[in-house]
């Protein structure tokens, strides 16, 4: 879960927990098809920061309940998923890309960005990896209603919580661009 109110020595362990960090951690989050992986690996590119996707970590160390035949998809166990990623967000220099963010801790992050694409482009996307009927018709649903950006809202401050376009390549360059500056001009004290 995000970190919960729990008065200034918790408040003081985060922003001395995010002074220690020499580079910045990004949360890239969206309905699957937004472009978070695409995002997120251009972005590593330019910034040098590492590109963490959280659905192939769940895959690759086994760090899921089972399979969900219903979604198609890992049923993920999101304790493990803290555990296996806590010392490297300590480091620093990460960019996670995952399609939630409210189980990731909130001390984790110094920008959370919401990717969000049109509806019908965010259909053409799904329907061309294959998803269909109430998976297809759950992710688009999740957009139009603008779920994980209230998600992210919910679970993050809301002063380093930022939505981006996603429908173009053009939009993604110049996300990558903006996020790059902010990546590179960032300091430990603007987390606090």
């Amino acid at each position: 879960m995000a970190a919960e109110g729990g008065g200034g020595a918790a408040a003081a362990e985060e922003a001395a927990a995010a002074r220690r960090r020499r580079r910045p951690n990004l949360l890239v989050t969206g309905t699957p098809g937004t472009g978070k992986t695409t995002t997120s690996s251009l972005l590593a590119d330019a910034t040098a920061l590492r590109h963490v996707n959280v659905g192939d970590v769940v895959r690759d160390k086994g760090l899921h309940d089972g399979w969900d035949d219903e979604f198609d998809c890992y049923i993920i166990n999101e304790d493990l998923v803290c555990d296996e990623l806590e010392e490297m967000m300590e480091e620093g220099g990460n960019i996670v890309d995952y399609h939630g963010c409210e189980f990731f801790p909130e001390r984790w992050f110094d920008r959370v960005v919401v990717l969000q694409t049109d509806n019908s482009i965010l259909h053409d996307r799904l329907a061309s990896r294959g998803y269909m009927g109430s998976k297809l018709t759950n992710n688009i649903e999740c957009e139009i209603f603008q779920v994980l950006l209230e998600e992210a809202r919910a679970s993050y401050p809301e002063d380093i919580v930022v939505a981006l376009r996603s429908d173009s390549v053009e939009d993604i360059s110049r996300n990558v661009a903006a996020l790059s500056e902010w990546a590179n001009n960032w300091r430990p004290d603007m987390s606090v």
